[in-house]
């Protein structure tokens, strides 16, 4: 028989008087091992991910995961929550479309609501070379067995009725490529639900620890020394998103990646009117409306290197100018407050999952704006590798080999705005 609604509220406020001190913790707060089969550095979405997947489908649970202050503090809950598998090349659209697959069916995986919400992304083309573009991506997209569609104007119009469809715009809107089964999720409900699965499997998640060296033995990756003592391991993951380049340094060897800030913002909560993700590269902003009906919306990362959580207001002018102008019903809106991940981004715009030049020392990394929504995939993905010490052939195309031998994954044209 279910509660009634008044008991419910009436616990929630008692629970909220003392402090939550008769609830559950969803995960423990162990005390570090000295040894572990697998160590991950870096209790971000991804981390989470790498060890849950690890206990679940691999069998591994003699793992840790470090993170340096508290689970999905860093880029999880720091960006705009955007899931989609709409890629050009073969070697993205296998594992975004495999990372797009888990979504489907995380919340049940996991038994935690991941709040996935299919409501589509349309991104809109503004002229001639914008429509050449969306037509060449869908049909790639298409090919490769991934949803995707292009709709007119008219059809904008109605799909997105308070979308400004004037042929007077600065920036026309030409049409538009439709992925359906694209949407958002809630960033911080995917971390925990992981955390939670992870440590029911018997995974060690360590918050507040950080990594202060890698301890190495010749060539080998052995273990890492941090705020909380020595911990070796038979094999190391770093997932440590725009910090990449420094625990690498921290092994002794370089990056070919370049860290950025990226900003988003969201206004005051209004009834809803936006069902659907949009987003234009041409004019460098995106929207989508959140279930507490906040208008979330970012843009394109700074153009200065930067480790600060803090972006610039020449981004934030812009991306208001575009808005205002795609949707003149927003122009009264107060903005709420802003922030800004560190995004860490690779010649190519694509990520680097595998192995390094250390022995017993892999890197997941490099996913510049795109990290979210590869979540499950990249954790899947970066498990098999720890497990095996090989790539999984959905990462094989993503090593950091590919810098000397030219063989790169170009997706500049997809994550060339923040999305």
């Amino acid at each position: 028989m279910a509660r009634p609604a008044a008991y419910s509220i009436w616990s929630l406020v008692r629970n909220a008087l003392n402090q939550h001190e008769g609830w559950q913790r969803v995960w423990r707060q162990p005390e570090p091992k000295p040894v572990y089969d697998i160590v991950i550095i870096g209790g971000g979405g991804h981390g989470l991910a790498t060890a849950y997947y690890l206990a679940r489908k691999h069998g591994i649970t003699n793992v840790a995961v470090i993170e340096k202050g508290w689970l999905g503090g860093g880029n999880t809950g720091r960006n705009t929550t955007v899931v989609r598998s709409n890629y050009l090349y073969d070697e993205s659209s296998a594992i975004y479309e495999k990372s797009m697959q888990l979504w489907e069916g995380l919340s049940q995986e996991l038994n935690y609501n991941t709040m996935f919400s299919q409501r589509g992304v349309l991104a809109i083309a503004h002229n001639r070379h914008g429509l050449e573009e969306q037509n060449r991506r869908g049909g790639a997209i298409r090919l490769n067995g991934i949803d995707s569609e292009w709709l007119s104007v008219a059809e904008v119009k109605a799909f997105c009725p308070i979308i400004n469809t004037s042929p007077t715009l600065r920036y026309p809107i030409c049409g538009a490529m439709l992925q359906r089964r694209g949407g958002n999720a809630r960033h911080d409900a995917v971390a925990w639900g992981f955390a939670r699965g992870a440590d029911a499997a018997g995974v060690d998640v360590l918050q507040n620890t950080e990594v202060t060296a890698i301890l190495r033995e010749g060539g080998r990756a052995v273990g890492i020394e941090t705020s909380r003592g020595t911990i070796r391991a038979r094999r190391i993951g770093i997932v440590v998103a725009g910090h990449s380049g420094v625990l690498a340094g921290m092994a002794g060897f370089r990056l070919p990646i370049e860290s950025y800030a990226l900003q988003a913002l969201v206004s005051e909560p209004i009834k809803p009117v936006l069902h659907t993700v949009i987003m234009s590269g041409a004019v460098h902003v995106y929207i989508s409306q959140s279930d507490k009906g906040e208008l979330v919306m970012g843009a394109s990362r700074d153009s200065y290197n930067s480790y600060a959580q803090r972006g610039s207001f020449n981004i934030i002018e812009d991306q208001m100018a575009a808005v205002k102008e795609l949707f003149p019903i927003v122009s009264r809106l107060r903005m709420m407050r802003m922030w800004a991940g560190i995004v860490d981004v690779c010649p190519d715009a694509s990520p680097i999952i595998g192995k390094t030049p250390v022995e017993n020392l892999y890197i997941n990394c490099g996913w510049g704006t795109g990290g979210f929504k590869a979540t499950p995939g990249s954790g899947w993905a970066f498990a098999h590798t720890l497990a095996t010490g090989e790539p999984h052939p959905i990462n094989a195309p993503f090593t950091l080999e590919r810098f000397a031998t030219g063989y790169l994954v170009d997706e500049h044209g997809a994550a060339g705005v923040a999305h």
